[in-house]
């Protein structure tokens, strides 16, 4: 064999060599990243997961709203990339607890009675006014002290959840996805898909409450989303007595 022909062996076994380490060190971020990502949804491979949907609340007939309809198709998304199922129920059909298979709750408590059940037992610190009747205060959130009002259309808030219960060894997650209208409610879940890596490397396990604010959804749609504040500790503390006439208003400028 010469120089040139053992050269040429030498560089296709070190591009062989190189890319076997390249594909192993790719397979195994990726490995790394999807345990992650199960570990945050609370969602290992094969594992049985909820979508709890809320019914629309302006139509006459019991009916999903369109938009609550792509949030239940990113969830779903994100569902199938962890290597989990799931199944799709409605927001009366659902008799069972939580932390025995991971949940994902969509719709404020004026249109889903699952939502309501879990703001009660664990968001004690949030009100929401699902009063029908127009008003400055329609569909305005109270956390703590503070009142978050709606301008339909230009500014709009919703609630994003991460919550476990159980010690020592915490159930499988329930996610809230609490919105002032029902854009907003997928404004929450594309949110959530675009940032759990960074939602999971900040808390980990724990649970969390994010009030989100959806920027001109009547121009952007549920793209343009900003966060308004962690609230976790005012959500899950007993909202105090005086809070009925809080302090501040936050409307659109």
């Amino acid at each position: 064999m010469n120089d040139d022909v053992r050269n040429i062996v030498l560089g296709v076994v070190a591009a062989g060599i190189s890319a076997a380490i390249g594909w192993v060190t790719r397979t195994y971020l990726w490995k790394r990243r999807l345990r992650r990502k199960q570990a945050f949804f609370g969602l290992p491979e094969n594992s049985e997961s909820l979508l709890v949907v809320n019914r629309d609340p302006a139509a006459a007939e019991p009916a999903v709203h369109r938009f609550d309809v792509f949030a239940l198709l990113e969830l779903s998304a994100l569902i199938k990339e962890c290597g989990a199922r799931f199944q799709v129920v409605t927001q009366d059909a659902v008799h069972q607890g939580f932390g025995e298979r991971t949940e994902f709750c969509v719709g404020g408590p004026g249109s889903n009675r699952r939502m309501t059940a879990h703001m009660a037992a664990m968001l004690p610190g949030v009100r929401v006014n699902v009063d029908p009747e127009p008003g400055p205060d329609r569909g305005a959130f109270q956390i703590g002290g503070e009142r978050y009002r709606m301008d339909a259309g230009v500014t709009e808030y919703v609630l994003l959840a991460r919550l476990t219960v159980g010690e020592p060894r915490p159930s499988r997650p329930v996610f809230l996805f609490c919105g002032q209208r029902a854009i907003t409610n997928q404004a929450a879940t594309r949110y959530l898909a675009r940032n759990h890596e960074r939602l999971s490397r900040k808390y980990g396990g724990d649970s969390f409450v994010l009030l989100l604010k959806v920027v001109n959804s009547q121009a952007y749609g549920p793209d343009v989303v900003e966060l308004v504040a962690d609230v976790t500790r005012a959500a899950r503390a007993p909202l105090p007595a005086q809070a009925t006439a809080p302090r501040t208003s936050h409307r659109a400028s």
